[in-house]
């Protein structure tokens, strides 16, 4: 793996590898939806590291103007330094609690975030009062822990879960993929217009090796081994590289992974 450098901050890391691997291609879809609607102001919540903001850039046009946000200020401060945007207001915001006025954008787009809000109706009523009316909200999530058995990452969730002596599906995104839930939240919200769509994108590592470290040291899967052993983590790894390389062979890692597209409309009156 001597093109891989696993030092550095976690949100370096994941930047780095995982984000490639896994998030890349659902951000590319995100931002031509986005495109597609036409925007003159976007707000962009739980931004992370920019996967999705770096795409917004390349595809909107120069005159749109787009507002980033998150909570952790490593993970915003590591897309700021990154992306060399004039454009791009930067900004620690809680989605729970945005600091912006009442109906500021005409979209709002947010990537694998939603899962960890801790109140999605108290998420959703942010969202919707900073959108204009006729605004839409575009989010995605996992699907399953099962619709999702053949991603690297998951793999490895079984393998720490039985490691750490926890349950697999406590050592990701927390569960929320229900389509009845999803939509009873947002109508809750007050949006309308809801549409829910499974999809699907490709994930690739050059090797069991290097996707195994990239999961056991780029994901929350680290947080999981370190809060129980430190010294664990290389062991841990390369049990994952040897269950990879049982499931993919010697070649590279390549499998799909599943989510879901929620779009919503606040309503013109």
């Amino acid at each position: 793996m001597s093109d891989f450098d696993f030092t550095g901050s976690f949100a370096q890391v994941y930047d780095r590898y995982l984000v490639p691997m896994d998030f890349a291609p659902y951000a590319r879809r995100l931002a031509k939806q986005v495109n597609a609607l036409a925007p003159r102001r976007v707000l962009e919540t739980g931004a992370g590291t920019g996967v999705v903001t770096r795409e917004l850039v390349r595809i909107l046009p120069s005159e749109v103007a787009i507002t980033a946000t998150d909570l952790n200020e490593p993970m915003l401060a590591l897309a700021r330094a990154n992306i060399n945007e004039e454009r791009i207001r930067w900004k620690q915001a809680d989605a729970l609690d945005l600091p912006f006025p009442n109906c500021e954008f005409d979209v709002v787009v947010c990537q694998f975030s939603v899962m960890f809000f801790p109140d999605k109706l108290k998420g959703f009523r942010e969202t919707f009062r900073v959108l204009r009316p006729g605004g839409c909200f575009l989010f995605n999530v996992w699907d399953s822990f099962q619709a999702n058995a053949n991603r690297a990452l998951t793999i490895a969730a079984n393998i720490v879960g039985s490691a750490v002596g926890r349950d697999p599906l406590t050592l990701l995104n927390p569960p929320y993929y229900d389509e009845w839930q999803i939509r009873s939240d947002l109508v809750a919200a007050g949006f309308t217009e809801i549409e829910l769509d499974k999809v699907s994108e490709p994930s690739r590592a050059a090797s069991a090796r290097e996707a195994a470290t990239i999961v056991c040291h780029g994901s929350m899967l680290r947080s999981a081994i370190e809060a129980h052993d430190p010294s664990l983590l290389e062991e841990i790894t390369d049990k994952v590289t040897e269950a990879l390389l049982s499931r993919f062979g010697t070649g590279p890692v390549e499998g799909t992974t599943r989510a879901l597209l929620a779009t919503a409309e606040r309503p013109r009156r």
